[in-house]
């Protein structure tokens, strides 16, 4: 299609209006098919509605969040007060807890640190260079959000690679045109590194990533009887897809990637501009450290809060100490740690004279995405009305075909579903409209929700193919060195070996620290 005859962004979002209301009127108004009953046909309305609002983003992915609010009472599916108690659900504050803590790592440029100091450790050759540069991105977004992570990012790596290139020789030699070749070459492998090494590492803990958060919302609503996932359990799961995939992604880059054999690109002085870049930051300041001490606390009593079931060795938690161990959660620990944040003065005066602290209301005020917070509640009122309703049972008896299909079959279908809507849709709003079909067809087919569920969650995360794919993706696109080919190219290789190992890894080790 033409860019003449390509639909205009407008245009797509009126489509996807009037589809939206026609699939709900059409769902509501039918006879309800067999077996379902007239609530779960009102949230099989609302469900297609949002689904089509989302997809198409007729309006902004948060404000279709709130339909729930305004139609479950409307249809008789839920009370006010029922879809309301989902906007403020613990896995939200989770989720804000840890953006606060970010927040103030951001604020003093602790992450600014962090990152060169991982890169002025890998040395200034080109493959290494880049190595450093996704070490370091998948390392932050692990603790502050990818979209985050790779806004804080693209900009040293542009930095870098305008200053390097006037720098560099091919082969030894150089001309008029070497700068531009370096940068359409490494500058391109470069910034899909750190939007792919983003995605990757955002899936390394729980608040890593926006999409997690609101998957093990689904999960708590969804499967209360199943073994809840804690801060440690996530991460000794996920923790390695990181380790073994980042790597590969790495060295395919490194090596198919580039026009240019990196092997055939010299920097003299490389060193020198990170060196430069750290001069600027001067010492640490107390703020740092403290942020930095908060950080790592935060992620000690994460990690210790439950007792940590390793094979058959058992390591007693913190939260054992009290009466009632269960009603302490890993955004007791977020929110905790964030308001110390708040009450600590950082050693910096403002104009006036008065102590600063190390995070303030305003900064946080402004900081914080509240359009996620509200997708989360959203998102966590549609899965509980699925469920409730008795609409993911009836879904489930629809799949029961699947039932004898062999699950080395089946966890890469859902896995390859998941990738392929993410390249055109928020990967939130794909795990939200998906994890609920998924889920039915595993407890249909006999299967545990989790062996599932999960993969396909971190497949959401693993859509490298489009600029759309993800927040990472289109963040390093808007560089303008980047070609939508390019990325398709590269992406496509790297989401075909995610769906071998993701699958793999998840069966192996959810096996071992989950116990399904």
């Amino acid at each position: 299609m033409s860019a003449a005859s390509a639909p205009s962004p407008s245009r797509s979002k009126r489509i996807g209006l009037f589809v939206g209301l026609f699939l709900f009127a059409a769902i509501l108004l039918a006879p309800a098919p067999e077996g379902m009953s007239p609530a779960a046909q009102s949230t099989a309305a609302v469900a297609a509605l949002m689904a089509a609002w989302w997809i198409t983003e007729t309006t902004d992915i948060a404000v279709t969040a709130l339909l729930p609010i305004a139609i479950f009472p409307l249809l008789g599916v839920m009370s006010a007060d029922e879809v309301a108690t989902h906007f403020a659900d613990h896995i939200v504050f989770l989720y804000l807890g840890g953006f606060l803590i970010a927040l103030g790592m951001e604020r003093w440029n602790l992450h600014r640190r962090l990152a060169l100091g991982v890169i002025r450790r890998v040395g200034s050759r080109p493959s290494l260079m880049m190595l450093g540069f996704m070490l370091a991105t998948a390392f932050l977004s692990m603790w502050i959000s990818n979209t985050a992570t790779t806004m804080m990012m693209l900009p040293i790596a542009v930095a870098v690679v305008n200053q390097l290139a006037d720098l560099a020789s091919i082969d030894g030699q150089r001309d008029d045109a070497t700068a531009d070749r370096i940068r359409r070459s490494f500058g391109v492998i470069l910034l899909l590194g750190i939007a792919y090494a983003a995605s990757v590492g955002g899936i390394g803990t729980i608040i890593g990533s926006p999409t997690t958060v609101a998957f093990l919302g689904f999960l708590q609503q969804s499967f209360p009887n199943e073994r809840p996932i804690a801060f440690a359990d996530w991460t000794l799961v996920c923790l390695p897809i990181v380790v073994v995939f980042l790597p590969i992604s790495w060295l395919y880059l490194a090596r198919f990637g580039s026009d240019i054999p990196l092997s055939r690109i010299r920097f003299s002085g490389g060193m020198d501009v990170i060196l430069n870049e750290q001069r600027k930051l001067g010492p640490m300041s107390f703020a740092e450290k403290y942020v930095l001490g908060i950080s790592v606390t935060t992620a000690l009593l994460w990690i210790t809060r439950r007792p940590l079931e390793i094979g058959g060795f058992s390591l007693p938690g913190w939260s054992d100490l009290f009466d009632t161990p269960g009603a302490l959660q890993d955004s007791t620990v977020a929110m905790a740690m964030a308001s110390v944040l708040f009450l600590t003065p950082s050693g910096e005066k403002d104009a006036e004279g008065r102590s600063i602290p190390v995070l303030d209301w305003g900064t946080a005020a402004r900081g914080v995405p509240w359009g996620v917070v509200f997708l989360f509640g959203g998102g966590f009122a549609l899965a509980a009305a699925i469920a409730d309703t008795g609409l993911a049972s009836w879904i489930g008896g629809q799949l029961s075909g699947l039932e004898g299909a062999p699950l080395w079959l089946l966890v890469p279908m859902s896995c390859l579903l998941a990738v392929t809507l993410t390249e055109t849709t928020s990967n939130i709003a794909t795990v939200l409209m998906l994890s609920p079909v998924i889920g039915a067809a595993a407890v249909e087919i006999g299967v545990h929700p989790y062996l599932m569920l999960i993969p396909a969650a971190i497949m959401a995360n693993f859509a490298f193919m489009l600029p759309v794919a993800t927040p990472p993706n289109a963040i390093v696109f808007s560089s303008g060195w980047i070609t939508i080919p390019q990325m398709f190219r590269a992406g496509l290789i790297l989401d075909l070996i995610a769906l071998v190992i993701v699958p793999v890894m998840v069966y192996a080790l959810g096996s071992l620290f989950l116990g399904f």
